[in-house]
């Protein structure tokens, strides 16, 4: 059947039924990454195995399949309604909401102290991985919740965690992150809400947020938002800044004064409900020291950034599958080496190298990606699960790769559902094949929790100046033991003497970055978004490496107990040599733009934008 007359139920029915493509995920989680050897190696009172995880895993696929991806356009198509100051989501999401809190998928990974299933952090990624492919706007409801259990675990008194964690990790009350200000954006330090003391210790919250995702809805009793206030008379800046829970319901059961003034009309995620919230007076609770907000509300922003890189490339993985399924299925032209299909009036569209060159593109981005955010979990559960001189060494390296993940991923995740598009044509412009969707859902994932520009600061500014690129050194030794392994592999000697030139130069293009700095800080300004990308496509290299170590061994016979099968194996191989081949240069043209300084951009006689 041509995909221009599929009906839209069977279209959402192959989105469903791709979503959950549980053979690559068990290949990178078991095979790859080898998570149950992780989970051994931490401190834990109970360690996962491999068959918890596979239940895990193949039950929160059922959940997708049946519940979340058939309501996935659903949600695009009715957005979220705003009626009397209450919100109303698309139909069948508070059913399934529901249904989340009936599987009990709200807890894994909280404190059993507080009603927790007491799992690693990266438990809880691989569920999101899957939920975010099937519907990513209705993932972001429960995403957010998990964020303020993490800042509560960390920050929050002893009397805070009976209170609040107990229902958040039975998923009855959900949470949001409330930062943004309309004339303030990503400059926090400039915020407006204000903090009043109370005689009985709470505060009075005055002030209005933007941009607020799950910021009120129908799904759960009531809604934790995570406030950044200022204290009467605190300092200006970000250093006066508090954090401050406060329930949309008090704790006696009252309607707070939290009110939720719009919801926004958005380009995608219309599932989601992205508001508008004014706090009038509304009571809130102290969640820490004062003047410690900013540093509280990065243990729950540094968490998002994580699933924000997750969120581009489960967009990116489900616009592969459509694309893939459609380019095996369209048929157009002939091939220019002879007919394919000699019996058809036309080839399938596969067989054209631009189409393979879109496909394969996209193959890098979804796999390379999936394994940099998955061996980031790992490195986010050392940082929570070890403790001296290798918990100190995780965290470095979990911050420096944080916003590579976050800013990177999501700029190729993008671009990723951009080729699912173009793969399709014309067909792939218009609703019904639902790939549009994807590239509407993905955009977002580029700007919130910090922009490209703010990722790219991040990282070379706090992340490598300050540190004196501690968590790059870590992560380059780990390039350089990967690259000393492949060398030994004939097969993989050209992957790994490109992965040893791509250490030796990142380490030295660090450095000679950190001297400009020091002269001119335009320097840094000028050069990081393309020293992000720089790094984000060695880190890729990285990744592919391990995929193709894992590969070649198994096609070797020296994993005889696994189950794929030679072809998948191969197809990792050529998917690695692609990248290597034709993605990783890419890295040449961001080295060069680092290069040319800070003069092409700042130079005053420089006239192209006119004075300023």
């Amino acid at each position: 059947m041509p995909w221009a007359t599929l009906p839209r139920a069977t279209l959402q029915w192959t989105v469903n039924s791709m979503m959950a493509s549980l053979t690559d995920l068990h290949f990178l989680l078991h095979d790859v990454l080898d998570y149950e050897g992780h989970y051994a190696k931490l401190d834990l009172s109970d360690v996962p195995d491999r068959p918890l995880l596979d239940a895990i895993i193949e039950e929160a696929a059922r959940f997708c399949e049946g519940e979340l991806a058939p309501i996935n356009r659903v949600g695009d198509e009715q957005g979220c309604t705003l009626k009397d100051g209450e919100v109303t989501t698309p139909a069948g999401f508070k059913e399934a909401y529901a249904k989340y809190i009936e599987g009990g998928w709200a807890g894994l990974s909280g404190d059993v102290a507080y009603g927790g299933q007491g799992l690693p952090d990266s438990v809880s990624l691989m569920v999101q991985d899957l939920m975010s492919c099937a519907n990513m706007a209705w993932t972001m409801y429960m995403g957010l919740s998990h964020g303020v259990v993490e800042a509560l675990e960390h920050h929050g008194s002893e009397t805070q965690k009976q209170q609040f964690l107990p229902k958040l990790l039975t998923g009855e009350w959900t949470g949001t992150m409330c930062l943004t200000e309309s004339h303030a954006g990503s400059d926090v330090g400039l915020l407006r809400t204000k903090a009043e003391p109370l005689a009985d210790g709470a505060h009075a919250i005055t002030g209005t947020k933007i941009f607020i995702s799950a910021g009120d809805h129908d799904l759960a009793e009531n809604i934790l938002h995570l406030v950044l206030a200022r204290v009467v008379d605190a300092p200006s800046g970000t250093k006066g800044i508090s954090m401050f829970v406060v329930p949309k319901f008090d704790l006696d059961g009252s309607r707070n004064g939290v009110v939720c003034g719009t919801v926004e009309e958005k380009m995608g995620i219309h599932g989601n409900a992205t508001c508008t919230l004014h706090f009038e007076s509304a009571r809130g609770y102290l969640v820490g020291e004062q003047g410690h907000g900013m540093p509280n509300m990065f243990t729950m922003m540094n968490a998002a950034r994580l699933v924000v890189g997750l969120q581009a490339i489960s967009q990116a993985h489900t616009g592969l599958q459509l694309s893939l399924e459609y380019a095996h299925e369209r048929q157009q032209m002939r091939s220019l080496t002879g007919p394919k299909a000699p019996d058809q009036p036309a080839d399938p569209i596969i067989v054209h190298p631009d189409i393979r060159r879109l496909l394969l593109t996209q193959r890098a981005i979804v796999d390379g990606g999936r394994m940099l955010i998955f061996y980031g979990g790992q490195i986010a559960d050392q940082a929570t699960h070890l403790d001296g001189q290798a918990q100190a060494d995780a965290q470095q390296l979990i911050d420096f790769l944080t916003p590579v993940i976050k800013g990177f991923l999501t700029e190729l995740g993008f671009e990723s559902v951009n080729h699912a598009m173009q793969v399709f044509g014309g067909h792939g412009y218009i609703s019904e094949t639902g790939v549009e969707q994807t590239v509407r859902d993905a955009r977002i994932t580029t700007i919130y929790e910090g922009t490209t520009g703010i990722q790219g600061l991040d990282l070379l500014g706090r992340k490598i100046l300050q540190t004196q690129g501690a968590g790059l050194l870590l992560f380059l030794a780990q390039i350089d033991e990967l690259a000393r392994e492949l060398n030994e592999d004939a097969q993989l000697a050209g992957l790994g003497k490109e992965l040893a030139r791509c250490s030796a130069e990142w380490g030295a293009l660090a450095k000679d970055l950190g001297g400009k700095a020091l002269e001119n800080l335009d320097e840094l300004g000028a050069a990081a978004v393309d020293f992000l990308f720089y790094s984000g496509y060695l880190t890729l290299a990285f990744c592919w490496g391990r995929i193709a170590q894992t590969a070649a061994r198994q096609l070797a016979g020296k994993r005889p107990d696994e189950k794929f099968d030679a072809d998948f194996l191969e197809g990792k191989l050529a998917a690695a040599q692609f990248y290597f081949a034709r993605i990783l240069p890419r890295a040449v043209a961001h080295k060069m733009a680092i290069e040319a300084g800070a003069d092409t951009l700042m130079n005053p006689s420089a006239r192209a934008l006119g004075p300023w």
